[in-house]
């Protein structure tokens, strides 16, 4: 039986940096647990616009399509900034999402313990938090027909539409369901089906849907009140699906709920492949932060934690997610900080090949 394979796109900024880190991590797996993957490692974002043209040359494309899952590091830079819309860094991840067909956003909201006094509130509101938002990423309002900018009378008009088929809803409430059935089997959809008939029809399928998941709990929220809620007391949620935009902004919240954005990984998933895996796509929340980029300081917890999420969710390792996760909070709980984290009384320094470094020893410790 061969190994899986996983294809790493460092891309630029930090991370060719974090995805070092990472690369430690798989070797550790590989030598001390026999979870042995068929590394390949190509260019994205600026790196390949700086040696091909594009942000994402079709061989690239071709392998990404081909393996288990793809992990990347982070785009863009203002080396760039100057470059034509259609070769931007970005360009290349969103080539990669739409070809993959990438249509379940995951993002997590986990606060480890250690940082819950980063969290902007108070720590009884955060502590122990673990909520996942499913975002549709492939639809909706980013993607929908007309838009533009157009001359109307003697004015321009900013045109973008919203716009959601039955199965595009459906797609991704069964992913939201069944990650719901592996967790606390509670489940929470956001729209505004109050003043949007794309709200009323994703209310319409998720509902539909959710009969065949009678043991998750289904409710529904407007958006905007679900805002309110994360702020107010994010416990009470557990998974919540929510549609391009809504979670564009609903993950972006309830990452700085956690108090540090840098902390945090995604995955981005499709349909399953011959094998049973879905096609997927993991990467940190975080950007490229090319102000810091080749000084050691970046944190690369979000990297790492994204590989966790490939555990878990592309090759169906999830105690060993689970050993990796709690390997990270126990590093954490000993004082450790990058410097994206300092700022408490009586923590330690560290670089970022050295935050890779104790995360390591924290697995062996674990064995």
């Amino acid at each position: 039986m061969s190994n899986p394979s996983l294809l790493i796109l460092p891309g630029d900024g930090i991370g060719p940096e974090v995805m070092a880190e990472v690369r430690k991590i798989i070797d550790w797996y590989g030598t001390k647990r026999d979870l042995t993957f068929d590394v390949s490692e190509d260019l994205v974002g600026g790196a390949a616009y700086d040696k091909h043209g594009v942000p994402l040359a079709d061989a690239t494309m071709d392998k990404a399509q081909e393996v288990d899952a793809v992990l990347l590091g982070a785009v863009g830079g203002p080396k760039y900034d100057s470059l034509d819309f259609s070769v931007k860094p970005e360009r290349g991840l969103l080539r990669l999402r739409k070809e993959m067909d990438l249509y379940a956003n995951l993002r997590p909201a986990q606060c480890f313990d250690a940082l819950a006094d980063f969290s902007s509130l108070k720590r009884d509101v955060v502590a122990g938090l673990d909520i996942m938002i499913v975002r549709e990423l492939t639809s909706g309002v980013y993607f929908g027909e007309p838009r533009g900018i157009f001359e109307e009378g003697n004015e321009r008009v900013g045109i973008n539409t919203q716009r959601y088929t039955e199965s595009e809803i459906d797609r991704v409430a069964r992913s939201a369901f069944e990650l719901a059935m592996k967790r606390d089997k509670k489940l929470c959809s956001m729209e505004k089906a109050n003043v949007m008939e794309s709200g009323v029809l994703w209310r319409e399928v998720v509902t539909k849907v959710g009969e065949d998941y009678p043991e998750v709990e289904l409710s529904h929220m407007y958006a905007d009140a679900g805002a309110m809620q994360l702020t107010r007391w994010p416990k009470q949620f557990d998974v919540i699906v929510t549609d391009n935009l809504f979670g564009d902004l609903l993950s972006d919240l309830a990452a700085m709920l956690t108090g540090s954005l840098g902390m945090l990984p995604s995955a981005s998933l499709g349909a399953p492949m011959a094998n049973g895996r879905p096609k997927a796509l993991y990467e940190p929340v975080h950007g490229s932060a090319p102000d810091i980029a080749g000084q050691g300081k970046a944190n690369p917890i979000a990297c790492i934690l994204s590989f966790a999420m490939a555990l878990r969710y592309s090759f169906d390792a999830g105690d060993e997610a689970t050993r990796l996760e709690e390997a990270v909070n126990a590093v954490l709980a000993d004082g450790l900080r990058t410097a994206d984290l300092l700022g408490e009384e009586g923590v330690q320094p560290v670089s970022t090949s050295e935050m890779g470094d104790a995360i390591v020893a924290k697995l062996d410790a674990s064995l």
